[in-house]
């Protein structure tokens, strides 16, 4: 069974609660020392991808159902006691045997289960980075009701419940929100589970090792891509366009591969055009920080990645420079993420 579900967190290398904590302190004193308290336990736990819960790691409280039961039971083995009455003998001990029962199926629920967290991808600013867990059972018995979480510092946690098959696996999908590009460090998860009666909650906290490379978002509408710079070498004057393509196009000359038209301006002129490859080889498309014009780092790089993608649509073979470094022109789908990476971990 897969779920899906997202799940808000902080960013950077670790989950930023330092704004909850700050909030919390002079009206919450109580919420101030349970998250500094989280906090340091979290950072006791050692990091990696793939866990497999054993006693060591697995915790198991009553709920609040739980609490009411016991207290319930207190009250009927007081009055059976006073009345000595053997059929409230009968029933206390009875509900008591459940709840013994209970208590072992849900700390057996998650004790032996393997989960593995696979590769996130890399996601632009903004997006919910999706992290997909694998949860692997190698008993002979399924495991019913498990919830995976990203943990919270709000306690907003947003669960995604699977069963697991016997002897197979499941797959849940849970995400956090980054708040701005980067490398990213994947927030600590929870998985729990109050199967069978709801009386016991049964919990384990996890810590993955994986980052997440985090693209800078594209502005939503970036001016023309620049126009081409002569080749070293090479002759002619660079256009800039109107139409906010790159510079190297010519109509459609029958014969011409259809790997060469350029389908975008055909959508907007109503008329065949093809790329002229006699320009492609005097101009370079080069996409320079130092062009971008504004003030803002960041919005000077959001720019850059709406480009990257513009271009990239269009076919064209660009490069990239960011002050000292340079990715030479090319084009594809590894270039765009070669060009996207460096614009993520550009300082």
């Amino acid at each position: 069974m897969t779920g899906g579900g997202t799940a808000p967190a902080g960013t950077g290398h670790g989950v930023d609660r330092a704004p909850v904590a700050a909030a919390a302190f002079p009206w919450r004193p109580m919420a101030f020392v349970r998250d500094r308290f989280r906090r340091w336990w979290q950072q006791r736990l050692p990091l990696a991808d793939a866990t497999t819960l054993t006693q060591r790691n697995v915790y198991i409280l009553p709920t609040a159902p739980g609490f009411m039961l016991g207290a319930t039971l207190l009250v009927l083995l007081v009055g059976a006691i006073n009345y000595q009455l053997n059929l409230g003998y009968l029933l206390t001990f009875l509900l008591a045997g459940s709840a013994l029962v209970s208590m072992h199926l849900s700390h057996a629920t998650l004790r032996g289960l393997t989960l593995n967290l696979l590769q996130p991808d890399p996601q632009f600013a903004g997006s919910s980075a999706l992290l997909s867990v694998v949860l692997t059972n190698t008993r002979a018995a399924p495991r019913h009701a498990i919830g995976v979480a990203v943990l919270d510092a709000t306690g907003d946690d947003r669960w995604v419940w699977t069963d697991v098959p016997a002897q197979g696996t499941a797959v849940v999908h849970v995400a956090f929100r980054p708040r701005r590009r980067g490398l990213h460090r994947v927030p600590p998860l929870t998985a729990e589970t109050r199967f069978p009666l709801g009386i016991f909650r049964v919990w384990t906290v996890w810590r993955p090792a994986a980052q997440v490379l985090v693209y800078p978002a594209p502005e939503p509408n970036p001016p023309p891509l620049p126009p081409g710079e002569p080749r070293a070498g090479g002759s002619g004057v660079a256009r800039a366009q109107p139409t906010g393509d790159f510079d190297g196009v010519r109509s459609y000359r029958r014969g011409d591969p259809l790997k060469l038209v350029v389908w975008k301006k055909v959508a907007k002129a109503d008329e065949l055009v093809s790329r002229d490859a006699e320009q492609a080889q005097r101009h370079e498309l080069w996409l320079d920080l130092a062009r971008t014009g504004g003030q803002d780092i960041e919005h000077r790089l959001s720019r850059l990645a709406a480009w990257v993608l513009q271009a990239d649509r269009l076919g064209a073979d660009y490069g990239l420079r960011l002050g000292g470094r340079l990715v030479p022109p090319g084009n594809g789908p590894v270039h765009r993420r070669s060009c996207l990476e460096a614009l993520a971990t550009w300082q």
